[in-house]
């Protein structure tokens, strides 16, 4: 019996970058035909409740991304015992769940998302966030879903080695 490698990935609202994060790389890994679950949430409760925002929405449609049904939620620190990495897609993120962390153990899960692009893995924590692109246009869900995408190679990398490993 297989268990699949657990991935959450998380902004603030859970609209926006974390959803797209978690479409992008549910594809991604069934693609490769890899035992990869992933979800998301936010850290705040703001959007909770509420569908994706249309532009992320309709960015993934672009790039040929079906974005099923997506509900937002807030992260609940129990979700650290049930997932193998926790991906930040801004410092504040990364922040907010290392204080939320139980453990020094469920602290070391959260990575910042684009920890996996190679062009940015070895720059401060300040220089690897994506910027909410709610409080632009189009274009900004565009370079959202381009920093996203560079990260997405790393990711799955990560948790072919690490899948086989954990406990």
């Amino acid at each position: 019996m297989s268990n699949p490698y657990r991935i959450m990935t998380v902004c603030t609202g859970n609209i926006c970058r974390s959803p797209m994060a978690e479409f992008m790389l549910a594809g991604a890994a069934a693609e490769a035909g890899l035992d990869v679950v992933v979800d998301s949430a936010g850290t705040t409760a703001w959007e909770a409740g509420n569908p994706m925002d249309p532009r992320a929405v309709a960015t993934l449609a672009r790039h040929g991304v079906a974005a099923a049904s997506h509900e937002a939620r807030m992260f609940i620190p129990a979700w650290f015992a049930e997932r193998d990495l926790i991906l930040a897609l801004d410092t504040d993120h990364f922040k907010a769940l290392q204080a939320l962390a139980p453990s020094p153990e469920a602290a070391a899960k959260v990575r910042m998302l684009r920890s996996f692009d190679p062009a940015v893995a070895g720059a401060p924590l300040d220089a690897q966030g994506i910027y909410d692109p709610w409080y632009g246009d189009g274009s900004d869900f565009e370079a959202s879903w381009e920093l996203i995408s560079a990260a997405i190679p790393g990711i799955l990398a990560h948790a072919t080695a690490h899948g086989t490993t954990r406990g």
